[in-house]
């Protein structure tokens, strides 16, 4: 009788074992899967030419970067203007580097700035307000620390007007951006945004002059329902390669209808979205970008994948696209690895 029952229980085990065996082997397939999608597969364009519609490319200069990267921002920004014959510049005025005294305003690089460009047929996006481009978003001169809740917006306020009011007699200014994704609270380091005071600094801008007012938005990370209600032109971040403290380096798989289906649900038509911030350097997960080896770079921004990238927002068509690095690709070029110079040079001329 006990070896009759053994003989009926074991059918049963070897098929607990089986179901057991099936089922790890889908969780196996499922986790090769995700990790092909997200980790190792690489996401270029079918075909990769290069060849930009005229007046496509710009790019956003940051005299701060430069800084971090050990390099003369006047050296840098005449190399743009003179090597490769950038003609759209997005260009954020840093609040503490203009006020560093409280009501004493010191224009005279971003007057350099803007003149030499002029003599050179640029045109300008200014970003104002406390957040604008470069970490860590937030660029508050130090005695504004100091200022109560009301008294940090109101100085807010006088130095969008004295920005704006400075330089909206110039013909090269085109369009204005406030602010830079004021929605994405979770990058940079910044107090909580307040939507109300935002449309405050939006009607300010548009209350002293009447060209366009941009707001941007993560590309990702936002469906740009909020951005399109306040701006008269969006401005997209375009990812393709991010890092992440828990997955580590990450690949983004969509395909370019991924941004035009949320510009179609946002009520936004290409004409009205600008892609403000194409990934073109490597994304750094901690130090200086300049301590980076050639295997880190490459994990983010090999050659091959600053070429997909291009082709990438050339096929997305939005409006214009302004490239972020430009500044890392004369430090390259200065250090001995010209190409990413190269590349970008033959998209201006």
């Amino acid at each position: 009788m006990l070896n009759l029952k053994a003989k009926k229980k074991a059918p049963n085990k070897l098929i607990v074992f089986l179901l057991a065996k099936k089922w790890f082997l889908i969780v196996l397939a499922v986790v090769i899967l995700i990790l092909w999608i997200f980790k190792w597969a690489n996401y270029y364009p079918n075909k990769i030419d290069l060849k930009p519609r005229a007046d496509f490319f710009g790019v956003t200069f940051s005299t701060k970067f430069c800084n971090e990267l050990g390099l003369d921002w006047q050296e840098v920004y005449l190399a743009i203007l003179d090597e490769l014959k950038v003609k759209y510049i997005r260009l954020p005025i840093y609040w503490d580097e203009i006020e560093k005294q409280e009501g004493v305003f010191d224009f005279s690089k971003y007057d350099y700035l803007i003149a030499e460009g002029e003599k050179r047929g640029v045109k300008f996006i200014i970003s104002v307000g406390r957040r604008v481009p470069r970490w860590p978003e937030c660029h508050s001169p130090a005695w504004l620390n100091y200022k109560s809740e009301i008294g940090a917006r109101v100085a807010t306020l006088t130095e969008i007007r004295t920005i704006v009011e400075r330089y909206r007699e110039r013909n090269s200014v085109y369009y204005w951006q406030v602010e830079n994704e004021p929605f994405l609270s979770t990058f940079g380091v910044c107090l909580p945004l307040d939507i109300d005071f935002l449309e405050q600094e939006f009607d300010l801008v548009h209350s002293l002059d009447g060209r366009p007012v941009i707001i941007t938005g993560s590309g990702e990370l936002s469906f740009w329902q909020k951005e399109s209600r306040i701006g008269d032109i969006f401005g997209n971040t375009l990812y393709r390669v991010v890092y992440n403290n828990w997955f580590g380096f990450v690949k983004y798989p969509f395909p370019t209808f991924y941004y035009s289906l949320k510009a179609r649900l946002a009520n936004l038509e290409n004409n009205h979205i600008m892609a403000m911030e194409l990934q073109a350097e490597p994304w750094v997960p901690q130090g200086n970008m300049t301590q980076l080896s050639t295997q880190q770079i490459n994990k983010t921004m090999s050659i091959s994948q600053f070429k997909a990238n291009l082709q990438y927002a050339i096929n997305l068509n939005f409006r214009q696209t302004y490239l972020w690095g430009v500044e890392w690709w004369y430090w390259q070029k200065k250090y001995g690895n010209p190409e990413y110079w190269w590349i970008a040079a033959d998209l201006f001329k």
